[in-house]
């Protein structure tokens, strides 16, 4: 029996030291899991999918920051590895015979043999692509044929792939998420976020080949949407009015949400444009525990959405309390326990982010995470808490040239192309890319300034788009010095604010501008003033002839007119946004105001509405 009872003990034991580990365990589980939980009205399976999710992508982020890291103390040969792994995979496509990528051992080679291509280069073989002809450009079929933004210009398309969309996960969302951590701690919590993005609207090529934007939509993020706090069902109505008005429903429920999150700063500013305008059917809809029926919802859509509405008089009461003290600092009331703005609002992104900072946002951090484009995964910002927006360029992502500036109008600026270790602090360039779905030595039209290096990686702020640039007489009056200059205007507008803007050039509206000499026509949207004074309206003139000498030489001769500054009617730019969206067949997740009007029609609706 005493040989029993210690063969019993024997064989019982390891299973006794598992059940008490296990047990230790699940209890360290908890109490880690207790200590990350914000709110309530969370089932344990969110909590939980969402506690391992933020565990997996904290481990991977950690492991490509250190990859990163790695990187940009070798900077030629990473780039080098990237060219040739990408010339290696489309080898044997017709393209890749044609300039015999097989042959290609090194960067030189590569471009000593491809030519520096601009979009008309490729559109005669994304057509071929779009028709369903296989390997022309790429090895693999493209996942989607991707339109760009048409910010300067006609929408290009592009063909977006599964490496494209793998880098971007693993070498942007991984590495800014583990950036956001170290700097924003509070991040780490087990909050929804609000995500205000929407389902985009996809035609097919001739092929069954899904033509629409390339950003992440609530389709590609279906594995997430639990982390969010507007239900799945909100993403299948088409109208984005109706599915921002749901964001705005079930972010209001929710005391407690961590962050907000869009592609875009100027998203986020449009939402609370809305949530000033609707706030009131916001909270009776809140009080009363329904979808207000003004929405065009389908039924079970409407039934699915309702069923996770119950009165709430008490959070009503909250909000409507809120609200009635202000919009200034809103965000902060709302939600007291939200940690950032997650949010990209460099670029043309930039006046959005500074009115929700000074009015709606005041006291929250931004991050603005990623530099990227259609044409994929530019740069990373590594440093969150800084104000000023700077990327580190990803080595790994695409090949990289770079355009000396002052090289742009020479006739073959081809032939000055930089790489990333010859690039100099101070200086600006067009961007140059071969990337990892088709383009080779492909000019962006992105001209961004190098501020520093981390390691020997370049670390560049944007500077503009080179069709955005307004240059009647060769002056180049880029999108930054016009910003400054507007900026500085408007600060001597007593009452003044900013809420949009945009310019054209005389030439292009025609009879319509009034004056014989070249000029600028500018459309400003304001808050807190009725009309403007012409002794007003000439400080933008000055204050733009202060910053570019040339423009100020132009205008002192009478080559340059003095410039029109056109006060708009409120709403007059939130109408040209769905004019733009609507005629360039842009989502809303991807869309970026134009500050440069290239189309008269555009204009001309501005001039309409005029006050």
């Amino acid at each position: 029996d005493h040989v029993y009872r210690l063969v019993v003990l024997d064989v019982c034991r390891p299973t006794a030291v598992l059940g008490v580990l296990s047990l230790g365990g699940m209890a360290l589980l908890w109490r880690d899991l207790s200590s990350k939980v914000k709110g309530e009205n969370r089932t344990l399976s969110s909590l939980l999918s969402q506690y391992f999710a933020v565990k997996v992508v904290g481990w991977l982020g950690k492991r490509q920051r250190g990859k990163l890291e790695a990187d940009t103390l070798n900077i030629r040969q990473v780039q080098e590895e990237t060219l040739l792994k990408r010339l290696r995979k489309n080898a044997d496509t017709c393209y890749g015979k044609q300039y015999d990528f097989s042959s290609i051992k090194d960067c030189e080679a590569f471009r000593t043999r491809h030519p520096v291509t601009t979009y008309e280069h490729y559109r005669e073989l994304v057509t071929r692509v779009a028709a369903g002809e296989e390997k022309v450009l790429i090895a693999e079929k493209p996942l989607i044929l991707a339109m760009t933004s048409g910010t300067s210009g006609a929408s290009a398309m592009l063909l977006s792939t599964k490496d494209t969309n793998t880098e971007f996960f693993l070498q942007g969302v991984a590495v800014c998420l583990d950036a956001m951590r170290r700097a924003f701690p509070a991040s780490d919590s087990l909050q929804r976020t609000t995500k205000l993005f929407y389902s985009p609207t996809f035609r097919q090529s001739e092929a069954g080949i899904p033509i629409g934007p390339n950003s992440s939509t609530p389709a590609s993020s279906r594995h997430m949407l639990n982390l969010y706090t507007t239900p799945a069902p909100a993403f299948q109505v088409p109208s984005e009015r109706d599915t921002l008005y749901l964001h705005l429903l079930f972010a209001l429920k929710d005391p407690s949400v961590g962050t907000l999150e869009s592609n875009f700063a100027s998203t986020v500013f449009y939402a609370f444009s809305a949530l000033q305008e609707r706030w009131q059917e916001l909270v009776e809809d809140i009080k009363l525990g329904r979808v207000s029926p003004a929405l065009t919802l389908e039924p079970g859509v409407r039934a699915s959405l309702e069923g996770q509405m119950k009165p709430d008089p008490e959070r009503a009461t909250q909000l409507r309390t809120h609200f009635q003290q202000g919009f200034v600092g809103i965000v902060r009331r709302l939600w007291p326990q939200l940690n950032l703005v997650l949010a990209v609002d460099s670029g043309s992104n930039q006046i959005y982010g500074e009115m929700l900072r000074e009015r709606y946002c005041q006291g929250i951090p931004f991050y603005s995470p990623f530099y990227a484009a259609t044409e994929g995964l530019i740069g990373v910002n590594l440093w969150p808490e800084e104000e000023r927006r700077r990327y580190l360029l990803c080595p790994r992502s695409m090949f990289c040239e770079f355009l000396p500036e002052a090289s742009l109008d020479q006739e073959t600026p081809e032939k000055h192309t930089l790489l990333m270790e010859e690039v100099q602090e101070g200086h600006s360039y067009e961007l140059v890319v071969t990337n990892a779905s088709g383009l080779f030595r492909y000019r962006m039209g992105d001209i961004v300034k190098v501020v520093g290096f981390h390691n020997q990686c370049p670390v560049v702020e944007f500077q503009y788009r080179r069709g955005q640039m307004l240059s009647v007489r060769g002056e180049k009056v880029s999108e930054v010095m016009f910003l400054g200059a507007l900026k500085r205007a408007i600060s001597q507008w007593p009452g003044a604010q900013l809420v949009d803007y945009c310019c054209a050039e005389s030439a292009i509206m025609g009879e319509s501008c009034g004056g014989s000499d070249p000029h600028y026509q500018v459309f400003v949207e304001l808050k807190g003033v009725r009309n403007l004074t012409e002794e007003q309206r000439y400080k933008l003139d000055q204050c733009v002839q202060e910053d570019s000498a040339v423009y100020k030489s132009f205008r002192f001769k009478g080559s340059i007119g003095p410039m029109r500054v056109q006060m708009v009617a409120e709403g007059a730019f939130k109408e040209l946004r769905k004019q733009m969206m609507a005629f360039s067949n842009t989502s809303p997740n991807t869309f970026k105001m134009h500050r440069v009007l290239r189309r008269k029609e555009y204009a001309d609706f501005l001039l309409g509405k005029t006050i």
